[in-house]
């Protein structure tokens, strides 16, 4: 497949990279000359010095026949308007672009464009670190509004239901797992010690389900009656 990338900096280098040694063709974009340094010496895939906004440079980059294009360069405006012009102009199918500045965040999302918010979400990741105790975050959608987390069934919460330990809001479970096998649970389900539970949830709801772990480990909810 062909790709191309949008700017060598750190993240483009890194990234130019890693689709190279998956054995796909890579050309990589950047006004900056010595900015192609970024790059590993093993790479493999061409560079195009130009401004990417140039329909010339995107022609000589290869996106008429492109399978994809990533714009990480340190610009928002720069990054919006060549995604834009790779979708709605050479109807590139891939099309995946860095927020650099959380503020411009809804510029890429007012063009329909699939955003990485490397910092709004290592802002969050760093926050959930802070007090994350009781779960675990395994997968993580879009720029991390809603994550999977996993939580394993202590002792002191065995012969609780999910009912009792779920939030009312925010959170709600994918699967549950036991001695091996996985099944979707109903609310009444109780819990064994061991069990691995996945579930849903926004950063609101994480916290709210962590809260209310604490407070069946501490007696402070009686088993079978969530209110």
């Amino acid at each position: 497949m062909k790709f191309i990338v949008v700017g060598c900096g750190r993240v483009g280098a890194e990234l130019a990279h890693r689709v190279s040694q998956r054995g796909h063709q890579v050309v990589v974009i950047d006004q900056s000359e010595d900015s192609f340094q970024n790059l590993p010496t093993d790479f493999k895939g061409r560079f195009v010095e130009g401004q990417a906004t140039s329909k010339d440079v995107l022609r000589r980059a290869g996106i008429s026949d492109a399978d994809g294009l990533a714009a990480v360069t340190s610009s928002d405006t720069i990054n919006a308007v060549v995604a834009h012009i790779a979708r709605e102009e050479y109807g590139v199918q891939s099309v995946v672009v860095r927020n650099f500045n959380s503020r411009w965040r809804s510029m890429h999302e007012a063009f329909g464009l699939q955003v990485v918010s490397s910092s709004s979400w290592g802002a969050q990741r760093i926050e959930e670190f802070l007090y994350q105790q009781e779960t675990r975050t395994v997968f993580s959608a879009g720029n991390g509004e809603v994550e999977l987390y996993e939580f394993l069934v202590s002792p002191d919460l065995e012969g609780s239901s999910l009912v009792d330990v779920m939030p009312e809001k925010d959170c709600v479970v994918a699967a549950l797992s036991r001695a091996g096998r996985a099944v979707i649970p109903l609310p009444e389900m109780q819990l064994m010690e061991g069990d691995a539970v996945l579930v849903s949830a926004t950063l609101d709801g994480s916290e709210a389900l962590r809260q209310r772990i604490r407070s069946i480990s501490q007696g402070g909810t009686e088993k079978g009656n969530n209110k």
